[in-house]
């Protein structure tokens, strides 16, 4: 049997078939306007309630005295929303009193159909405006249309629509596809906000996880990269941390919890505020990595978790190195090439419970760049770790070999941007962080 593809509702334009495409608040706002003007009408606009935007409680608790919506998207004919910013602008936050049709199009959840604009809505757009012939054309509506946006048993916010002399008024059934539009719509806008919601939180979480490499310590200068792996996953279970120690020592970390969920986040922030409190406390780095595998014993979704601890010391220039079955660090002398550390032992990873870890100690006697890093820097399907470990090495010698003034204090994060896009898209299946610092013996 041939395929029957439904027919778009005339009047609407095929951006209403794009809705809920996109995981935008502002986009999905966009295509509704875009799909009601100006084929259906003369002018459109979306309406969220400022509460559900701020994710309080959109039960209903009686008749409010008025309501707070912001303006998501305006269309009026075929211009653009720029060109109302002045007078109209997107992001604006309106009080409806509770008389205005908007209030009880809100209040009963019914559409609202009007010979022209409202008391409110006129003394509104004259003030917006005053002397525009736009907002005069806007003024002469002969049909108003007030559609509510409907989720489930609560009311999210509302659709206007408006017509001039030039079209015939909305009837009945011009409000009942705007309201099936409308529910559809509800479904866009309510995953629109969820997923904006776990960005702004993984986002906030990624930057409160952030070291403050604008501290400066003595004889360490430092730059820090990160990419997670995919679009989506703005916060894996990779961790990074730079960190004052007693007797004007810092403390360097990268770490990597198993896998990309949020299991695998509250694992690494858990690690990281425990480095945190044990950098604090006058214990050598073998203590400290021990002390950690204890915890990672008992913390779910750390076992297994990798890291590298880097301890500083310029006045007597000494990094003393201890991993976690972590990859090695990377070392470039000022005349000598970037080359991985010999360690005395790679160490178990953490939550083994063993607690075996050895230190190796590198005496520098020259400013020497010291690179840590995640394995999504070197894993790739297609060679092996320690190809990639020297892939990494080359890509570094490559940065530095064209630097003149490594002093600059741009020159740490440009070399961690590039070596952070050194590894293809391809191969990035996994998160990519890397702590780049550059140790400077106080002799020197």
């Amino acid at each position: 049997m041939p395929t029957v593809i439904p027919r778009r509702r005339p009047g609407f334009s095929p951006a209403a078939d794009a809705i809920g495409s996109e995981l935008d608040l502002h986009i999905t706002g966009s295509h509704i306007v875009h799909a009601l003007s100006p084929g259906f009408c003369d002018a459109a606009s979306v309406y969220l309630l400022e509460r559900w935007l701020l994710q309080e409680n959109t039960a209903a608790t009686g008749t409010p005295p008025q309501v707070e919506a912001r303006r998501l998207a305006l269309r009026i004919g075929v211009d653009a929303a720029e060109d109302w910013e002045g007078v109209l602008p997107v992001g604006q936050v309106i009080v409806f009193p509770r008389e205005t049709p908007y209030a009880r199009a809100l209040a009963t959840g019914q559409s609202q159909l009007l010979d022209g604009v409202d008391s409110h809505t006129s003394e509104r757009l004259s003030a917006s405006g005053p002397g525009d012939t736009r907002i005069d054309a806007l003024l002469r509506t002969v049909s108003f249309l007030i559609v509510p946006l409907r989720l489930r048993d609560r009311t999210i916010g509302f659709v206007s629509c408006t017509r001039g002399p030039h079209m015939p008024p909305f009837a009945r059934s011009d409000a009942v596809a705007v309201e099936a539009l409308a529910a559809r719509a509800c479904v866009a806008l309510d995953n629109a906000r969820r997923y904006e919601r776990e960005r702004r939180t993984a986002l906030a979480m990624r930057r409160s996880l952030l070291p403050d490499t604008a501290r400066t310590f003595e004889g360490c200068r430092i730059a820090h990269g990160y990419l997670p792996a995919g679009q989506d996953n703005l916060v894996g279970g990779d961790w990074f941390d730079v960190l004052p120690r007693p007797g004007r020592r810092v403390g360097l970390i990268v770490g990597d919890a198993m896998g990309h969920g949020p299991e695998s986040a509250v694992a690494m922030i858990q690690l990281r505020t425990a480095v945190r409190t044990l950098v604090a406390l006058d214990i050598d780095p073998i203590d400290l990595m021990r002390r950690l595998d204890a915890l990672a014993c008992e913390t779910p979704g750390a076992s297994f978790a990798t890291c590298m601890y880097a301890e500083w010391d310029a006045e007597r220039g000494t990094c003393t190195l201890v991993g976690a079955g972590h990859p090695p660090p990377l070392v470039r002398g000022t005349d000598s090439p970037t080359a991985p550390v010999t360690l005395a032992s790679p160490g178990l990873p953490l939550g083994i419970g063993l607690g075996t870890y050895e230190t190796t100690v590198l005496r520098l006697s020259e400013p020497t760049l010291l690179l840590l890093y995640s394995d999504g820097l070197i894993e790739s399907r297609t060679t092996d770790i320690d190809e990639g470990i020297d892939r990494l090495a080359q890509a570094l010698d490559a940065a530095v070999v064209g630097v003149k003034d490594t002093a600059r204090p741009d020159i740490l994060p440009a070399l961690s941007r590039h070596l952070l896009s050194s590894v293809s898209a391809a191969d990035a299946n996994d998160d990519r962080t890397l702590l780049l610092a550059e140790l400077s013996p106080a002799a020197v």
